[in-house]
């Protein structure tokens, strides 16, 4: 059986797509769909129902791809074990996270890191997209609140501690909100993703949580926009300290209704970072692992925005 029909198997089944597999591989999508059309003519039957945008596997198709995953992922492990015996780390680091972490948190951690560990390469994905990180073939995924991934090992990571805030020359202007009912007379720059409109949700100690559903003059799918907007004057904003906390270090937005413990979900969530029990044998992923949690102890530097400069 051709190596290289399987694998690009996998990533047409991965993605549903013939076009995000050619551009993976870098090659056209006439050959991958001839790849694929002579690996199901070996077989003798059918792997994917054709669609105008898309393909799906058929159930043939679906048996096929868990057990070809698993040998393809067993066969990198093995040649990824051979390629780097030595115990110092090296090789490709495959990371997914959302993108507002991996732009403000994994840059930096990973930079220190590399700069450790010269020999790993990072293969950095970010996308707010929650993706399977066994079917993208990540080492590492970082993500947030509630998981189904069962066949992963998950380690929380750090809370998830939201803070309201405004830059200074915007409170100046508009006061500074003391109640939640004040809100309604502020502008509030306000975050729209994959699950709609964020409400913002408040508690205070053993009260009943409460939600509100805040306006102002910019909605964004955009976490560095809506940031950007806030330190410019434009209004509120409500992000995870992993967002803000350097602006809130430097004094550039400051923080408001400090008494409301606040999210953007019910309940409060948290900061998980995800792999296989595989992958965690590699010296590249264990080593990442080990150097992660030792920067973020005891308290990420994130949340030790208040600590004098």
């Amino acid at each position: 059986m051709d190596m290289n029909a399987l694998r690009t198997f996998e990533r047409v089944a991965a993605t549903g797509s013939f076009t995000d597999a050619a551009h993976h591989f870098r090659r056209s999508v006439s050959s991958i769909s001839r790849q694929i059309h002579g690996l199901e003519e070996a077989l003798g039957q059918p792997l994917f129902y054709r669609h105008t945008r898309a393909v799906t596997l058929t159930e043939a198709g679906r048996r096929y791809y868990e057990d070809v995953r698993k040998v393809l992922e067993q066969l990198d492990l093995a040649t990824d074990a051979l390629q780097h015996p030595a115990e110092h780390p090296s090789g490709t680091l495959r990371i997914n996270a959302p993108v507002a972490f991996g732009q403000h948190q994994v840059i930096p951690l990973l930079t220190q890191f590399q700069r450790r560990f010269p020999g790993v390469t990072a293969d950095l994905h970010l996308s707010d997209t929650v993706v399977d990180p066994i079917k993208e073939g990540h080492d590492l995924t970082f993500r947030v609140g509630d998981l189904t991934d069962s066949s992963l090992i998950a380690r929380p990571l750090a809370p998830m501690n939201y803070v309201v805030a405004g830059a200074p020359d915007y409170l100046e202007r508009r006061g500074v909100p003391t109640t939640l009912e004040a809100l309604k007379h502020h502008d509030c720059l306000v975050y729209q993703g994959e699950l709609g409109r964020q409400r913002w949700h408040f508690q205070q100690g053993e009260a009943k949580e409460v939600a509100l559903d805040v306006s102002g003059p910019l909605i964004s799918n955009d976490a560095s926009s809506l940031l950007n907007a806030a330190l410019l004057g434009q209004g509120l904003v409500i992000f995870p300290t992993w967002v803000i906390g350097d602006a809130l270090k430097q004094k550039r937005l400051i923080p408001v209704l400090r008494q409301w413990r606040c999210e953007v979900m019910p309940g409060r969530r948290q900061l998980y970072v995800l792999t296989s029990e595989r992958r965690l044998t590699m010296p590249k992923v264990r080593s990442f692992m080990e150097y992660l949690f030792d920067a973020l102890a005891p308290t990420p530097p994130w949340d030790r925005w208040e600590e004098v400069l």
